[in-house]
């Protein structure tokens, strides 16, 4: 019996949730038989549960290939859960006390293709207004944000998303401009637990993002918080490339991530709690 074993209370709901749970999580139609083996059920309590499932439309009969998919039911349970953008409501308040914390304005982003979305932003207390506001689609590969999700995929996922020069071709002097020199950020931010950028997305101002992780352990979206240069010793205008130094930058975004990454943790810890994912 596997993860999906079954727990002595509600032994009814708990079924069936354990029926569709798995029938959902395969990769195509599965026969009873495999469920009830695989769920840890006997036949004939998963022919009943599967027959109400049916029932409801949570689930479709494939005679021919004597089989089960998902149902049109599933589907608008799927759709409902989009529509209600509940990965929005459950960050706001995380977000809104991460911000109360370090009077820093934070983000959440998710990614969609090669970009990242804005779906949250934070404002902190006299803080200008950013270009990352909400709704703001930017090349996930030159943001703090992208890059903290993109640390959490597999190498062949990233790959996948960038197959040719042409996935680069909105370049930036500091950016990575190749899919090795990308794949080389994203193994250091994997390492450190968390992404950063300078002065890649607003001049004079540097990031640090940390993933949020679904139940799957997969990035779903990432928490960001964005604090002025003006913070750091040296850092009262911007500098040109030419005259900052690789040695000086390092400093800058260590000072950074030693102040700001464990409240920034902390909050992508709590959303991903909240997602019902295990520490």
């Amino acid at each position: 019996m596997n993860s999906h074993a079954l727990r002595p209370k509600s032994p009814a709901a708990t079924q069936v949730l354990a029926v569709l749970r798995y029938v959902a999580g395969q990769a195509g139609p599965v026969s009873a038989s495999i469920i009830a083996r695989d769920v840890g059920l006997p036949r004939s309590t998963t022919y009943q549960l599967i027959a109400s499932l049916i029932d409801d439309g949570f689930l479709v009969h494939l005679p021919e290939e004597r089989k089960y998919a998902l149902g049109v039911t599933a589907h608008e349970l799927g759709t409902g859960y989009s529509r209600q953008a509940p990965i929005q409501r459950i960050a706001r308040h995380p977000l809104s006390r991460l911000v109360a914390r370090t009077r820093r304005t934070a983000h959440l982003a998710v990614m969609h293709g090669r970009d990242v979305v804005y779906v949250i932003e934070e404002r902190a207390p006299r803080q200008r207004p950013l270009v990352t506001d909400t709704g703001v689609r930017l090349p996930a590969h030159l943001t703090a944000s992208g890059r903290a999700m993109m640390a959490q995929m597999d190498p062949s996922q990233v790959a996948a998303l960038f197959p040719g020069p042409e996935a680069f071709a909105e370049r930036h002097s500091n950016g990575p401009q190749s899919l090795p020199a990308l794949q080389d950020l994203l193994a250091r931010a994997r390492s450190l637990g968390y992404a950063w950028e300078q002065d890649e997305v607003t001049e004079g101002f540097s990031s640090v993002a940390v993933a949020v992780l679904d139940r799957q352990r997969y990035p779903v979206a990432s928490v960001t918080l964005t604090v002025s240069n003006r913070a750091f010793p040296g850092g009262t205008r911007r500098r040109d490339q030419d005259s900052e130094t690789a040695e000086e930058r390092a400093i800058r975004i260590e000072d950074l991530a030693r102040e700001w990454v464990p409240e920034v943790t902390r909050c992508a810890r709590e959303i991903s709690r909240r997602l019902g994912t295990q520490a």
